[in-house]
């Protein structure tokens, strides 16, 4: 069930280390100005532009039934990230032609309402952010095709590991992940593609820079890199997972974690939205 998913998916956020006192987390649906606001950042968001982001090429190709949710979830995201105003928004490599029309719908709402055009009325103007993205998992690729994106939406689960995965998983699917017959691994050769992929994954569970991991394992075979692939990996995730399951054993707290964010977030979402609307002239209440 959906409602299960978004509390599977907050634990999930807290298990990682998200600390609720510094960071606000909350259900997007429980703060309505999400909705409100992408009504009126669509309001200079081109149909061709929509038709051209990746998801909408790839998912219109493979089906014949296509909704309008399926074209407007970009502007969503992009009043999703307008709302709060930020200097920075982590993102993946994949996720960065998002930011970018996030970027391209702010300037072309400044363009037509922001304080310049609107001279007479309300000052306002979006921010314009910039990506954030980490050095060696910026885009973390398929274990069966170091050529394609790790998605959990791959119906071979073989394909990725899931922050959830039992260590006897872990450890089959690394087992079973595509290599080459090159000795050693390293990083940024077009030819090995798997063997970057593999590197940049036991870099970062492993919290070593990319240059101590491309050291220590240019030599190494792959069985014995898979079975410290596979330590770093299971013990990266043991206390994730025990975290996880300790949350969602008691949703009564979990549910008031969200409560709190959500009005904690309405707060400054409902603020922008209302110098938004105030700048595009609609009457504002009392």
């Amino acid at each position: 069930m959906l409602s299960e998913h978004t509390l599977s998916t907050a634990a999930t956020y807290l298990a990682c280390g998200v600390d609720p006192n510094r960071s606000t987390l909350f259900v997007q649906s429980h703060v309505a100005a999400h909705a409100h606001m992408s009504r009126l950042v669509g309001a200079v968001a081109p149909i061709g532009l929509l038709r051209r982001m990746i998801q909408f090429k790839e998912k219109s190709a493979q089906h014949e039934d296509v909704s309008l949710g399926l074209l407007d979830y970009p502007v969503l995201m992009a009043a999703d990230i307008l709302l709060y105003e930020p200097d920075l928004v982590p993102v993946g490599d994949d996720q960065k032609q998002h930011l970018q029309l996030t970027r391209d719908l702010a300037e072309r709402f400044n363009h037509r309402f922001g304080s310049k055009a609107n001279s007479a009325g309300p000052k306002f103007a979006f921010k314009l952010p910039e990506p954030l993205t980490a050095a060696n998992s910026a885009r973390i690729m398929s274990l069966t095709d170091g050529k394609r994106k790790m998605s959990k939406s791959d119906s071979n689960d073989f394909t990725r590991i899931n922050l959830l995965d039992p260590p006897e998983l872990i450890r089959a699917k690394i087992k079973k992940a595509k290599t080459d017959a090159i000795r050693g691994l390293e990083f940024n050769n077009p030819e090995r593609p798997e063997a970057h992929n593999l590197l940049a994954l036991y870099a970062t569970l492993a919290n070593k820079s990319a240059e101590e991991a491309s050291a220590e394992c240019a030599d190494m075979q792959y069985g014995e890199f898979k079975q410290r692939l596979v330590d770093a990996t299971v013990s990266a995730l043991s206390p994730i997972q025990a975290r996880y399951h300790e949350l969602m054993s008691d949703h009564p707290t979990l549910m008031d974690t969200l409560r709190c964010g959500a009005e904690r977030a309405a707060k400054v979402a409902d603020a922008t939205l209302r110098k938004a609307s105030a700048a595009m002239g609609f009457l504002q209440p009392t």
